[in-house]
């Protein structure tokens, strides 16, 4: 299970979406219960202040609290009401008035106070909670001064009957935000990751052979991946199409070796050097063969190849060749055309292209190229008698010829071709301003 991503994000979800919301929820209980017992206090001290208000205090020092009926608060006359008060003198050891509302009920027991202290605590009496506070006064006679310690007591038990149904709700609440939130989530990413359980079954259907490359519309981040998994593919394509070509190409390049190794059987005299000769020659289309069909494509780590001094070196080579025709070779690339790719693949297409020029021309061939953000172009433009529009996609063809009587085996074009494509780029023959034919290799950057 932990090896599947959608499990992950879910599994990551709730752990993040229960820690989020249970400390929201503890911040928010603690909150209120604070607030629940600030406000409590808050109306014990002014229940407090209005019950000092109602004491008097007579020239004697003696303490004189109104009547029951009299009292601030209706509930310190009523007993068991739960709201309670006492007077004691400034140690504490003696208690000089009570409310009704306490009855006989032993009282708690205090520590005196200061004068003008204020004391909050928490007691446990007769199985109950209460909240009791302790103020420290005192009233200035002639004869001195008064001091009291009065308290009030009110039960802790509606408060927290608050506290215990604001809790209900909150952490109800809280769990019904957690499960919409975790269905949202678990809908969300369910929709999110479509795109990725189509390419799995993209890529199931072309391991079944059903489809070639990955179709559909997929997102940009998702997209990225899809387009390098079909350029994989391709390439993978293209590499087993070169291979069977190579595999053509050799077998239909060994038959001349082979038919004058079976001539020379009737010859005696000259077989031992028709054997070492045509021996050598099958090596060599062997080796080129292997050569070909190993051809690296396309990639953006390969090195950039200056293509213009390996057009000349290919030009000087050819101008030997064909000495007796005088051919003029003009170069009019920009010095500042390279190409990413293996070299002996920009020799084979540039030597394939150029041979051809140098065959069919009259007496000039020139070479043209420039590049710019986006494109690479690289054309062989001779003074031949050019091609038929009708013999282009042909000549293209493995083996296709123009003319047949000229010699070779028609595979320089397909070659070119093939190389061209393989470096995602594209070959095409137009008539070119010499007046013969022009050869067009167009490469994206």
């Amino acid at each position: 299970m932990m090896n599947s991503l959608y499990f992950r994000l879910n599994l990551t979800a709730i752990v993040v979406l229960v820690i989020f919301l249970g400390v929201t929820g503890a911040v928010l209980d603690r909150a209120f219960s604070e607030t629940a017992r600030l406000a409590l206090r808050g109306q014990m001290l002014g229940q407090l202040y209005q019950l000092l208000a109602a004491a008097v205090v007579d020239e004697a020092g003696q303490l004189i609290m109104p009547l029951p009926t009299h009292l601030p608060y209706s509930q310190l006359a009523l007993p068991d009401s739960g709201l309670a008060a006492f007077v004691s003198n400034q140690s504490g050891d003696k208690v000089l008035w009570r409310s009704p509302s306490i009855l006989a009920r032993p009282l708690p027991s205090v520590l005196p106070l200061q004068i003008g202290e204020q004391r909050w605590q928490d007691i446990e009496q007769d199985g109950k909670t209460y909240c009791l506070l302790g103020f420290g006064f005192q009233r200035t006679l002639k004869t001195g001064l008064a001091v009291f310690n009065f308290y009030l007591r009110d039960e802790l038990a509606p408060v927290q009957e608050q506290i215990i149904q604001y809790r209900q709700r909150l952490w109800g609440g809280l769990a019904l935000t957690a499960l919409l939130l975790l269905a949202s989530q678990i809908w969300l990413l369910h929709w999110g990751l479509k795109p990725l359980r189509r390419v799995r079954s993209e890529l199931n259907a072309i391991e079944a052979g059903e489809c070639q490359q990955l179709n559909g519309t997929y997102p940009r981040e998702v997209g990225q991946l899809t387009d390098r998994i079909n350029s994989l593919l391709a390439a993978e394509r293209a590499r087993q199409t070169r291979y069977r070509n190579a595999l053509a190409d050799l077998a239909h390049s060994l038959k001349t070796p082979l038919a004058v190794l079976l001539g020379a059987i009737d010859q005696p005299e000259t077989l031992p050097e028709s054997v070492t000769e045509q021996s050598t020659r099958m090596m060599r289309i062997v080796e080129r063969q292997l050569q070909r069909a190993g051809t690296a494509n396309h990639s953006a780590t390969a090195p950039a190849i200056a293509v213009p001094p390996v057009a000349d070196r290919l030009t000087a080579s050819l101008c030997k060749v064909y000495r007796d025709k005088q051919i003029s070779v003009h170069n009019r690339m920009d010095a500042s055309v390279r190409f990413r790719c293996d070299e002996a693949d920009l020799i084979e297409m540039l030597g394939n292209l150029l041979d051809n020029a140098f065959k069919w021309c009259h007496s000039r061939v020139e070479i043209q190229g420039y590049k710019d953000h986006q494109h690479l172009l690289i054309g062989i433009h001779d003074d031949g008698p050019g091609i038929h529009p009708q013999l282009i996609a042909h000549i293209l063809q493995r083996g296709g010829r123009a003319d047949e009587s000229i010699p070779g085996h028609g595979l320089g074009l397909s070659v070119v071709a093939e190389i061209v494509t393989a470096y995602q780029g594209t070959l095409r023959v137009e008539a070119s301003g010499l007046g013969g034919a022009a050869v067009i290799m167009e490469f994206l950057l």
